[in-house]
């Protein structure tokens, strides 16, 4: 019971404020995504990473460790999904991305927070800038025939990683009055980002449920497993393990759809994917993190 109590009591803020997006758009309220996620992306979220990353008590070899086991674990789900497709014959433009890229941001670093605390968030946002830098990479060429480096360089929350681990490594840190202004205004991330999940898997319309099922549930066996087994080979501490396995495992990421209705792949299938991958996680993410609570 105890343990049933502390899964919930992690898991129950992430749904209960996207459950708050879903009914508020449901009920015919407006609520602009487009507005909600520039803000989020190019300011409270790089804020957040950026302080959390300066504040960081945790050795600064496991967070070196934590950076190259997310970008082997990764780059293995990369390979494994590029030979399922190809096996089961499925267009690689649609379906590869959603596959690897999940929802690290939205609903990862919630999760990191309210289950490891500050020291899991700090893992976490690595994690997150691993897959970030990937996704708007080699994930952008992938769904659109042509990725651009500059896009990547231009990105602030690249630029915060980046400055925030120059702080982290140099002891450094920003006069309290700029510290306290950064950290409120990166507060504001996790909420927001929670809330935009809910409104937009209110407004996805999806085509096909089928296929969609089997893909989010082998997706979550093999990025656990292959998060896992990256994490052990690297020796990660407990909590880098858990944060990895979690990060690498969520469901497939909204930006998903929106690219893939961006460039023309196949949107509907992949708005399949991001909505039963996100209600399969309902009940694959209390399982997991019951393996290290």
């Amino acid at each position: 019971m105890n343990l049933l109590t502390t899964v919930l009591q992690i898991v129950a803020p992430v749904f209960l404020l996207a459950l708050i997006g879903f009914v508020w758009v449901k009920r015919g309220h407006e609520y602009r995504v487009a507005f909600v996620t520039q803000l989020a992306m190019t300011f409270s979220v790089p804020c957040l990473i950026f302080v959390a990353l300066m504040k960081a008590e945790i050795d600064r070899g496991a967070l070196g460790a934590t950076f190259v086991a997310a970008c082997v674990a990764y780059l293995a789900v990369t390979a494994v999904f590029t030979v399922v497709l190809k096996v089961m014959r499925l267009d690689l433009r649609t379906y590869l991305a959603p596959l690897i890229f999940g929802n690290t941001g939205n609903l990862g670093l919630p999760l990191a927070l309210f289950a490891f605390g500050e020291a899991g968030l700090s893992y976490a946002i690595i994690i997150f800038a691993v897959m970030a830098v990937y996704s708007f990479s080699f994930g952008v060429w992938l769904v659109s025939g042509g990725g651009s480096l500059m896009k990547v360089v231009k990105e602030p929350l690249v630029g915060a990683t980046l400055l925030g681990a120059l702080f982290l490594y140099n002891g450094w840190e920003t006069p309290q009055w700029l510290t306290n202004t950064l950290e409120l205004v990166g507060q504001m991330a996790i909420p927001l980002m929670l809330i935009t999940l809910g409104v937009a898997l209110a407004r996805l319309k999806a085509d096909s449920f089928g296929r969609a099922f089997g893909l989010s549930l082998f997706k979550v066996l093999i990025c656990v497993g292959l998060a896992w087994a990256t994490g052990l080979y690297f020796e990660l501490e407990p909590v880098a393990l858990a944060v990895l396995v979690m990060q690498v495992s969520t469901p497939v990421a909204v930006t998903s759809y929106l690219l893939a209705e961006k460039y023309g792949a196949d949107a509907g299938e992949v708005a399949g994917l991001v909505v039963v991958s996100t209600l399969l996680s309902v009940i694959t993410i209390p399982i997991t993190l019951a393996f290290f609570v």
